[in-house]
């Protein structure tokens, strides 16, 4: 009997130790709790007080929430917490190079669309398929990009495709949106996307919208010809019923600033016969882009070498320093002191300096016709990456006004230090926060969280993202919107922003206490998946 007594006490034990494990375990039932969180959710609703319960990655509950139910308890301090902020216009193909993407990540930015302007891998399968060995930071989708495409077709012909050219760039279309590109991307002032006339664009068009893909265009003009270009990118969606997104939406002619209601306007009347069109921009008065396209665009048919041999014949060489001049004359710049460079290989000393100093520098004079010759030389040493500082304040606030506008970077995965790039790729969505919302009240704080998160997972259908909604991907920023400031300028682009203090993907802290986590919790965003 005794026996008996001490095994029924034993397993007693072993069963209340059992069914006080199952309890604990039961009780936690999040992986991470936000406590104390002031949410703007993404929809440009105001602020509320909630916590919000994370489990496998995704948002399970907002709400109260006990201590005892989370395994990890984070303090927001009454901090604003949003959804991740989605960067619909990157150019970060060598993303797997960089995979903590640091510079995008302390910014918020939480899931990037690349393949933009036109350049983008063309086996989208393989790249997306680089999480497996490679994971990211951060989320990554990828449009298919027209001159990437044509590049592989026809090189850098300046001509109209055969019919079984044009059939072949459709397979590769095709094939990139079964392997889950969210879109078809141009870049109509590059080659080879510049030789392209509009019908090419719209038979590739045709093949993405059959996807469900959007239409990402860099403009054939954002200079004198800009009304042109808006009217075709909108003509190319009304003939093939596809959304268009026009990318850095802006007015780089000083001729033509002021005229931003003008553009908008284009893009009112479209939305309002039906037309789906949106545009991105970044929050600065200067682009960045290639020296290349401050030459004709016949000159450089065929690639550099070809083009420098172009220019040995005087002829031609004095045929292309005219239309140079010409071009910059319409856009009534009276010389090239707004071009500086970001990163030139030939000469890093060049690097943050503008063309005129550069001609005064090299040549002991900086008239124009220096400046040209020293744009043709820089041009045959292999090319340069350019800030151009082009653009009007007004104009850039009158984009940020609109409804339909989001923010992008336009950038790539910086190495910190390196050249002198522009600063919107450490800055451009603190900027918007901290200068345009809270210093210059140009739109509130939730239009500007709308504008970065609901509205671009919307624009590319990016399913689960873009709000904090129960059920959606826990892709969440923490941020102080009383100190949130951008560091990064035009002198000095390698700094970091201040002010955000969290930075979760899919659930894990990437940034925690404003310190980059060694976690890479990011994954492939496909079409065929949302």
């Amino acid at each position: 009997m005794k026996k008996f007594v001490r095994f029924a006490k034993f397993f007693t034990v072993l069963f209340l130790l059992s069914f006080a494990n199952a309890q604990e375990a039961s009780v936690k039932t999040y992986d991470v709790v936000i406590k104390n969180a002031r949410i703007v959710d993404g929809t440009g609703n105001p602020w509320f007080k909630s916590d919000i319960g994370i489990k496998d990655g995704r948002i399970a509950r907002i709400g109260f929430i006990a201590d005892i139910e989370a395994k990890q308890t984070v303090d927001a301090k009454n901090q604003i917490v949003a959804p991740g902020f989605i960067d619909v216009h990157a150019h970060t193909e060598n993303i797997f190079n960089r995979p903590e993407a640091e510079n995008f990540i302390r910014m918020g930015v939480t899931s990037l669309v690349t393949g933009n302007c036109g350049g983008s891998v063309t086996d989208v399968g393989k790249f997306l398929g680089r999480y497996g060995t490679t994971p990211l930071t951060i989320n990554l989708a990828t449009l298919i990009a027209h001159g990437s495409v044509r590049a592989k077709v026809m090189g850098a012909e300046n001509r109209a495709p055969t019919a079984e050219e044009l059939q072949k760039m459709e397979a590769i279309v095709e094939q990139g949106m079964k392997d889950g590109a969210v879109g078809l991307s141009t870049g109509l002032i590059y080659v080879p996307g510049t030789y392209a006339k509009t019908d090419e664009v719209v038979a590739l068009a045709r093949v993405a919208e059959k996807h469900r893909g959007i239409y990402a265009s860099h403009i054939r003009s954002e200079g004198d010809k800009v009304f042109e270009a808006v009217s075709e990118a909108i003509n190319i969606g009304e003939q093939t019923g596809i959304p268009v997104e026009i990318s850095h939406f802006k007015i780089s002619s000083k001729k033509h600033w002021g005229k931003t209601e003008e553009t908008l306007g284009l893009v009112r009347a479209a939305r309002e016969k039906g037309l789906s069109v949106t545009v991105d921009q970044y929050a600065y008065t200067a682009s960045s882009t290639s020296l290349d396209t401050m030459l004709p665009s016949w000159a450089l048919e065929n690639g550099r070498e070809a083009g420098k041999k172009r220019l040995t014949d005087e002829a031609t060489r004095k045929k292309v320093t005219d239309e140079i001049t010409k071009t910059l004359k319409d856009s009534k710049f009276k010389d090239f002191s707004y071009a500086y460079v970001a990163g030139y290989a030939a000469n890093k000393s060049f690097n943050g300096l503008n063309i005129k100093e550069i001609a005064k520098r090299e040549k002991g004079k900086d008239n124009l016709a220096a400046q040209i010759e020293q744009i043709l030389e820089m041009y045959a040493g292999g090319g340069a990456q350019m800030v151009f500082r082009k653009m009007s304040e007004e104009d850039v606030q009158n984009i940020m006004r609109a409804p339909f506008t989001m923010i992008a970077s336009d950038s790539g995965v910086r190495e910190f230090g390196e050249g002198a790039p522009h600063p919107r790729g450490y800055g451009n969505n603190v900027r918007v926060l901290g200068r345009y919302v809270r210093e210059l009240k140009i739109i509130t704080l939730e239009d500007a969280i709308r504008k970065m998160t609901s509205l671009p997972a919307q624009t590319f259908r990016l399913k689960d993202r873009g709000l904090i909604r129960e059920g959606f991907a826990a892709d969440l920023v923490i941020f102080d919107e009383k100190t949130v400031a951008d560091k990064a300028t035009f002198e000095n682009p390698h700094q970091y922003p201040v002010g955000i203090s969290s930075v979760f993907v899919n659930g894990k802290a990437v940034i925690s206490d404003g310190q980059l986590t060694n976690v890479r919790s990011g994954t492939a965003l496909r079409i065929n998946e949302n």
